[in-house]
């Protein structure tokens, strides 16, 4: 028996999707979406290398396209000072020191964290409240 283009870019669809659900990584889907593309140029009867472009073109695409959005998504979340977005704002937390750089070490939740003081003057040993988190880094303040 012998399959025909289309069929194999079909199973290599189901196998990207299979290995998407497995692992959790969207950009395995995006892959999938190309390899659709190119098993229905092939439906169409167009060439192999016609049939790669449209993979390389709507994957590739569409992985750029969700990699820009996550982009600009965490670029307009940056360090949002809104409690219903993040629970942790508002929360105290005690300083025991601080580095000379406004940086420091604390405990919170029962792990390390990096903090940075993000509030006018010096920092100061003690109670501080916190503001947002930037990245994996807590922004407190008085």
């Amino acid at each position: 028996m012998e399959w025909s283009a289309a069929t194999l870019w079909w199973i290599a669809a189901g196998v990207l999707i299979a290995a998407e659900m497995a692992t959790g990584t969207f950009y395995l889907l995006m892959l999938a979406l190309g390899v659709t593309a190119a098993a229905l140029s092939a439906h169409l009867g167009l060439a192999f290398s016609a049939q790669l472009v449209a993979a390389a073109l709507v994957g590739g695409g569409a992985i750029v396209a969700w990699h820009v959005r996550r982009q600009r998504q965490q670029a307009l979340a940056g360090a949002v000072p809104n409690r219903n977005f993040n629970l942790d704002v508002g929360e105290q937390v005690s300083v025991e020191r601080w580095e000379p750089d406004g940086t420091a070490r604390i405990d919170y939740r029962g792990a390390q964290w990096n903090a940075r003081y993000a509030d006018e003057g010096e920092p100061q040993p003690g109670l501080h409240t916190i503001r947002g988190i930037e990245s994996n880094r807590l922004l407190l303040g008085r």
